[in-house]
């Protein structure tokens, strides 16, 4: 009996399943955003070295591999290729070269990436090849290819590590059509993001199964554009509404941010904005246990991580040598001279040489009677002396065409009401702020409340702006400057770049009262080349150059106004020229 007995158990023991082991599994996940051409430890524009750069990021990130290894995942979030001269020359000098903005991303091994608005800015010739080249799953689960009905690109990505079966969701801000020409994303269209979220979410849980599902939105965390169908800004929407995401990392706002979420069920979404510029990276900590297949626990947790003190890997260097000292030629070469300097801080008080010199082109260009123009970038000079193709990027930011729109006299004083209220304070005394500033003490463009690249100004009209008077009351035209009669009810043709013609900032359509839907129809003319094209062309015929402002503009009045620029110039810019 005892023999039958201990023959029983070996017998039971053969046959019994061998318990599941309990393994916990650390995922490390890096995320970059907004690189703007920032590869290389180099600006290009300014000709001096860079804080930033992909360069300083994959020092760290091969130091992560070293200890993390397979189980470490590199993501990029989009809006690559544009910024430095490095990306205009890929993309527009020597289109036939493989774009180093594909070669980057395969150098470092990404695991996935999506694309940005302004990659999308680049038109089709351009993303199309770049999407092509690149090794890596691009991912856009709401960007919708019309004729299909179907994503452009992959919706998403599966990444499998240690039996830790993670899922990766790409999307874009549907904004798209409110900035760029139709012709640069013809056949697609961009979904409103949580319904789209939700959609591939329901899809991975049925068909997928991950244990981790990771959001890569090109949409910053809240505000921006909203319309009856869709938000620019909707990461942090898509965290709240949408049950599964465990971590999601975004960008497009250039906002540094890290912080938590709460889900529909209660649960703590992680989400990580690394800003802009390769400065920063977004590292997230991943940690799941799981028994055979069963998933036990899972933790996530990140952060924001500092790359600047990181020295440029040295093998990354040498192995894009070549593209570097390619870029550096271009850029290198003198165009022309500029007799005096010209400052971008002076478009926000005034008449500006910096500003006058885009609307004279505009103007020369298009034959137009008004043009409107603001600053693009925050601030910036070209120095007096030689001009050389690198200056064009501080003179001219984005690869944007010029436009022109007819539109009547109200519509451009409304267009001007819009802006400036963006702009400047209603003061209510000789002691108050001229420009509409945003609390706190800090100095620079976070001290100003709205963005620069609003605020438009005009040539071609003289007007003046009372900044004692309420919103949608300040702008008052006096004339045309050629001594003509302003007429609200008259049609004008009005020069602008291609961001502000095809709705950029709403001034268009929430400031002049246009409808979005009728701006195509407005357009009289698209230029064939971007205006820094132009910009280049006007400085090596003319060679040398002294441009100057029309003062067809002014803050009133001037007993409140002079006193106010002087304190509120100093205190965003501090005691400089």
């Amino acid at each position: 009996m005892k023999k039958i007995l201990t023959l029983g158990m070996a017998l039971l023991c053969l046959f019994t399943p061998t318990m599941a082991k309990t393994k916990t599994v650390n995922i490390r996940v890096i995320q970059t955003s907004d690189v703007h051409g920032c590869f290389f430890p180099y600006d290009f524009i300014d000709r001096k070295p860079q804080e930033g750069s992909l360069a300083r990021a994959y020092t760290y990130i091969n130091r992560l591999r070293g200890e993390y290894g397979r189980n470490l995942l590199l993501l990029d979030n989009g809006d690559i290729l544009q910024g430095q001269p490095t990306c205009y020359y890929c993309n527009f000098v020597k289109p036939d070269l493989p774009n180093v903005a594909a070669e980057v991303i395969n150098y470092m091994g990404y695991d996935a990436q999506t694309v940005g608005n302004h990659d999308v800015e680049t038109g089709h010739a351009v993303y199309d090849k770049w999407i092509g080249e690149v090794k890596c799953p691009m991912l856009g689960a709401n960007i919708i290819d019309t004729r299909t009905g179907q994503p452009y690109v992959r919706p998403y990505t599966i990444i499998e590590r240690e039996g830790v079966r993670m899922a990766v969701l790409g999307m874009l801000t549907p904004a798209i059509p409110n900035w760029l020409n139709e012709d640069l994303w013809e056949g697609l269209r961009f979904d409103e993001m949580v319904s789209s979220a939700q959609h591939w979410v329901d899809h991975l849980k049925r068909v997928e199964k991950p244990d981790v599902i990771i959001g890569l939105f090109h949409s910053g965390r809240q505000g921006g554009i909203t319309t009856d169908d869709y938000e620019e800004n909707a990461s942090t929407k898509v965290a709240a509404q949408v049950e599964g995401f465990d971590l999601i990392l975004f960008g497009h706002d250039h906002m540094r941010y890290e912080g938590v979420v709460t889900s529909p069920q209660g649960r703590q979404v992680t989400m990580l904005d690394p800003s802009n510029n390769a400065l920063y990276v977004a590292d997230a900590k991943i940690t799941v246990t799981k028994r055979g297949k069963k998933l036990l626990e899972k933790k996530v947790e990140g952060s924001i991580v500092d790359i600047r003190g990181e020295e440029p890997d040295r093998q990354f260097l040498s192995h894009f040598q070549a593209q570097m000292d390619s870029v550096s030629n271009f850029v290198n070469r003198r165009i022309g001279r500029f007799e005096e300097s010209i400052y971008t801080r002076d478009c926000y008080f005034g008449s500006s040489p910096f500003s006058d010199f885009i609307h004279d082109l505009q103007l020369s260009h298009t034959g137009a009677d008004i043009s409107f123009n603001a600053p693009l970038s925050f601030d910036t000079s070209i120095q007096a002396g030689d001009v050389y193709v690198s200056d064009l990027f501080n003179l001219y930011r984005y690869e944007n065409e010029i436009y022109m729109l007819k539109m009547t006299g109200e519509e451009v004083r409304r267009h001007l009401e819009m802006s400036y209220d963006l702009w400047v304070n209603t003061m209510k005394s000789p002691d108050d702020h001229i420009i509409l500033m945003d609390e706190g003490e800090r100095h620079g463009q976070s001290r100003i409340k709205n963005l620069a690249f609003n605020f438009d100004s005009a040539v071609g009209i003289d007007y003046e702006v009372d900044v004692t008077k309420p919103d949608g009351q300040k702008v008052h035209i006096l004339r045309m400057s050629n001594g003509e009669e302003f007429d609200e009810g008259k049609w004008y043709k009005v020069a602008m770049n291609s961001y502000r013609g095809n709705g950029g900032g709403q001034l268009l359509t929430r400031g002049a009262g246009i409808p979005h839907d009728s701006l195509k129809s407005r357009i009289i003319y698209r230029s064939e080349h971007d205006q820094r094209y132009y910009l280049m062309k006007t400085i090596e015929e003319a060679g040398t150059l002294n441009p100057k402002a029309h003062n067809n503009w002014r803050f009133v009045p001037t007993e409140w106004t002079e006193q106010a620029i002087r304190r509120d110039r100093e205190l965003i810019f501090g005691k400089r020229p």
